[in-house]
C-alpha cells in the first residue's frame, strides 16, 4: 500500500507557492541552495518541535516514508546541504523573515479579503516570551556577573500590566481586525525595547488596504502619528492621563480600543497556545530567538493559506491541525 502524504509535506511543498518578498542583494558568491530550502527545514522544525540543526538532522535520517518524502524536498540538484551549511543559512533565515511574512501577509489579504464587510483596520502591540533559563537580576546585570550558563544573556527586562516584571523577549505583531485574524507583519526584540520603536517597520509591511491602525498608549507617540500621516492611514490610539477621559472623540476611541483588544488580544492568545509559547521559549539567545518565534508567525500564516485553499475553517481547529501534521 502507497502511504498518503503527509500534512506536513503539503505545508513544506506549499512554500513553493507563496510569493517571495523584494530582498538585498548579498555580496559575493551566490549561495549554492536556495532560501526557500531553509525555509522549509524551518518549517519541518516547528512542526516537530525542534529547535537546533542537530536535531533537524536526526529526525531526517529516520527511516520512514514521510522523512525520505521530507529529504527529498529539501535537496537541490541532488545535493543536500552538509551540517555546517544547514547551521549557518539557518543563522541567517531571521533575517529575511519579517520581509516575508509581510509579504505573504500581504497575498493573504487579497487571498481571504477579511476586510470585505468594511473596517480596514489593523490592530499593533507586543506579547512578551520569557527567556529560556532563568532570569539575570538586574544586580548582575549590572556588575556583569552571570551567576549561572542557564541564563541568556542576550533578553531583557519589561514591566507588563497583566504578567508583571517579565525576563525575555518581545514579539511585535500587526495584524487584521477582522473575522479572521492575519498577522501582517512581526518583529521580535528584548523585552526592554519600547513597542513604538519597531512600529513604523512594522507598518511599512501593511497592505495599502489597511486604513486605520489601532494601538494601546505606547504607540501614541508623535513618530508613529507622523508615519501613519505619511502613509494616508489614521492612527488612534489610547491618551495617557487620568480616566474617564472627557474630550472630544473618547467614545470613538473607546469602541475602536475594544475592537484592538479582542483582535490582537484574543490572536496572541491562540498563538500562544498554538506554538506552546505560554512558558519559556525553546530557545537560547536573539538569533535562535527570533528564528522561532518568526517562524512560527509564518508558519501561522502557511497554515491559513493551507486551510483557505482547501475550504476549511480558518480560526477553529489549528492547532490540532499542525499536531496532526
Amino acid at each position: 500500500m502507497v502511504p498518503q502524504i503527509s500534512l506536513l509535506v503539503l505545508l513544506v511543498e506549499l512554500i513553493n507557492a507563496v510569493p517571495n518578498p523584494p530582498l538585498a542583494q548579498r555580496r559575493g558568491r551566490p549561495p549554492t541552495y536556495p532560501d526557500r530550502l531553509f525555509l522549509k527545514a524551518l518549517v519541518v522544525m516547528l512542526v516537530r518541535n525542534v529547535s537546533t540543526v542537530s536535531g533537524l538532522i536526526a529526525i531526517l535520517e529516520q527511516p520512514t516514508w514521510e522523512m525520505h518524502a521530507l529529504r527529498m524536498r529539501l535537496t537541490d540538484q541532488g545535493r543536500f546541504p552538509s551540517r555546517r551549511t544547514w547551521e549557518r543559512r539557518q543563522a541567517q533565515v531571521p533575517d529575511t523573515l519579517p520581509a516575508r511574512i509581510g509579504c505573504l501577509g500581504r497575498y493573504l489579504v487579497g487571498l481571504i479579503d477579511p476586510w470585505a464587510g468594511g473596517g480596514h483596520a489593523i490592530a499593533i502591540d507586543s506579547t512578551v516570551l520569557h527567556a529560556r533559563g532563568g532570569v539575570w537580576h538586574k544586580q548582575h546585570r549590572d556588575a556583569g556577573v552571570v551567576p549561572h550558563t542557564a541564563i541568556d544573556t542576550e533578553a531583557g527586562w519589561t514591566k507588563s500590566g497583566w504578567h508583571g516584571w517579565v525576563y525575555g523577549w518581545k514579539l511585535h505583531l500587526a495584524t487584521t481586525v477582522a473575522a479572521v485574524w492575519i498577522p501582517l507583519a512581526a518583529e521580535l526584540t528584548p523585552a526592554n525595547t519600547a513597542d513604538n520603536e519597531p512600529a513604523p517597520r512594522l507598518l511599512d509591511e501593511l497592505p495599502t488596504e489597511a486604513r486605520f491602525v489601532l494601538g494601546d498608549t505606547h504607540y501614541n507617540d508623535p513618530a508613529v502619528r507622523d508615519h501613519c500621516t505619511s502613509t494616508g492611514r489614521f492612527l488612534v490610539a489610547t491618551r495617557r492621563g487620568p480616566y474617564p477621559h472627557t474630550d472630544d472623540g473618547v467614545e470613538v476611541r473607546r469602541v475602536f480600543h475594544k475592537l484592538r483588544s479582542l483582535a490582537i488580544e484574543n490572536f496572541n492568545g491562540q498563538f500562544k497556545g498554538i506554538f506552546d509559547a505560554y512558558g519559556s521559549v525553546p530557545t537560547r539567545g536573539l538569533v535562535r530567538t527570533q528564528r522561532f518565534a518568526l517562524g512560527a508567525v509564518f508558519l501561522y500564516q502557511l497554515t491559513l493559506l493551507y486551510r483557505f485553499e482547501h475550504h476549511q475553517d480558518l480560526r477553529v481547529g489549528l492547532k490540532a491541525f499542525l499536531k496532526a501534521a
